[in-house]
């Protein structure tokens, strides 16, 4: 078993970091979708984004104002900031982490598990990350009602992938102290029962 961010480093180093894009584009622009709409003008971060490639996406939108990616993964960020030079980019642990200004909107997609007190980091997301009337959006695949993420852990051999209900995560996100949660899945299709998205507001 090896940490999340080592087997993250790795998939950079062999190229593997691409499937994400590829496996989470249609899930993650539902997010998006969701979590700017009405809105005139937003400051966007992606906790744990990978190579950069949701703040690229989220970058080109004229209503974006700044766009932020944060990633545990040095080698993740060096290729992020190889393939993009107009936004910012750092790289630590997420727990640790506090930007210079608050933001509208939080995002993160496939993230939130591999953390052993997930809660933790949506209550500092909520204290220290967003403004009042901040969104966090995310997105996880691997949840107790998903079935076919259960192997998951065995198969990739990282050592810190919580499974948790969709009822776990709704009271990590009222404990923090969020307003208006909601939640969907999309994407579901025969045993997949797709990605949970949840979202709240400060």
């Amino acid at each position: 078993m090896e940490s999340p961010i080592k087997v993250f480093s790795n998939w950079v180093l062999s190229g593997k970091d691409e499937g994400m894009e590829i496996n989470h584009s249609k899930s993650v622009e539902n997010m998006i979708e969701y979590s700017t709409k009405g809105i005139d003008k937003y400051s966007f971060i992606d906790a744990g984004c990978g190579n950069g490639w949701v703040i690229r996406k989220v970058s080109g939108d004229p209503k974006c104002s700044s766009a932020t990616g944060v990633d545990g993964s040095i080698h993740m960020i060096e290729k992020a900031k190889k393939l993009d030079s107009k936004n910012e980019y750092f790289c630590s642990d997420l727990l640790n982490w506090r930007p210079k200004e608050k933001v509208d909107i939080v995002h993160s997609m496939e993230v939130f598990y591999y953390f052993k007190k997930p809660e933790i980091l949506i209550k500092h997301i909520y204290d220290n990350w967003l403004n009042n009337e901040g969104r966090l959006i995310m997105g996880i695949d691997h949840y107790t009602e998903n079935k076919p993420s259960h192997s998951w852990k065995e198969e990739t051999s990282i050592s810190v992938m919580q499974l948790f209900s969709k009822n776990t995560w709704l009271n990590f996100y009222k404990s923090a102290g969020f307003n208006n949660i909601e939640y969907w899945y999309y994407g579901n299709k025969g045993d997949w029962n797709g990605t949970l998205i949840m979202t709240g507001v400060k």
